[in-house]
């Protein structure tokens, strides 16, 4: 769920809407947002002061651990900074500034690094340069590993894993001449793979111009099928 200062709203009304139907928080999977720094550094769209929406923050963290064991309680964000002007490596650099503030604000409150940390996950952008793409995702495992085991003490290694969800990147659409964005895209979701990424989104060719067409989001498909 791509939301962020709603996203304990959201959850709860889908934990509700799921006990309706007779299907026990434990069993539910699934992943909202629930990154607000990035919604100060790059998008805007928050609805609370930076103190209160790190509680927010941070007591999803808490009830998921406690109540709903298999959701990942944030997707902590480069997409939004690389979209808005960030290098490569400004992406990972504001990215794990942002999960070192969410790591230490849950530590603060008292929950214990590997009773929360294996379900935090990750959400970058895949662009044009293949190599340096690919060198970014490798090293950035290399780097939240490093973060989790040496500064925040983490055992669990699962709590040390980057687990992450790659997009490829809206803003190097074009307009003008929109069939080649389909090159664009397949060069970024080869990028994503050979870096490692868990899961992917590729976008469609006409997205600089409207919604995408049913035409066009089956062509994004078969690209995943095809590198598959």
């Amino acid at each position: 769920m791509t939301i962020n200062a709603t996203a304990s709203l959201l959850l709860c009304f889908y934990i509700a809407a799921a006990a309706r139907q007779g299907v026990a928080p434990e069993q539910i999977s699934g992943t909202v947002q629930n990154d607000i720094l990035k919604e100060y550094i790059a998008r805007g769209t928050y609805a609370y002061p930076p103190r209160p929406s790190m509680r927010l923050v941070v007591d999803v963290f808490k009830y998921c651990a406690e109540r709903v064991p298999r959701w990942n309680t944030i997707s902590i964000s480069g997409y939004h900074m690389r979209e808005a002007g960030a290098t490569a490596v400004q992406e990972l650099a504001f990215t794990f500034a942002n999960a070192i503030a969410y790591v230490q604000a849950a530590l603060d409150a008292g929950l214990p690094v590997d009773g929360f940390a294996p379900r935090l996950s990750f959400f970058f952008v895949a662009q044009n340069n293949l190599f340096e793409e690919v060198a970014k995702f490798r090293a950035a495992r290399r780097i939240w590993a490093r973060i989790m085991r040496d500064r925040f003490g983490a055992k669990d290694p699962r709590s040390m894993m980057l687990r992450f969800h790659t997009q490829t990147a809206g803003v190097s659409l074009t307009a003008q001449q929109p069939d080649n964005n389909v090159i664009r895209c397949a060069v970024q979701a080869l990028a994503a793979i050979l870096g490692g990424s868990q899961s992917l989104h590729v976008n469609s060719r006409d997205e600089a111009l409207a919604l995408p067409t049913e035409e066009s989001a089956q062509l994004s498909l078969r690209t995943q099928q095809i590198l598959a």
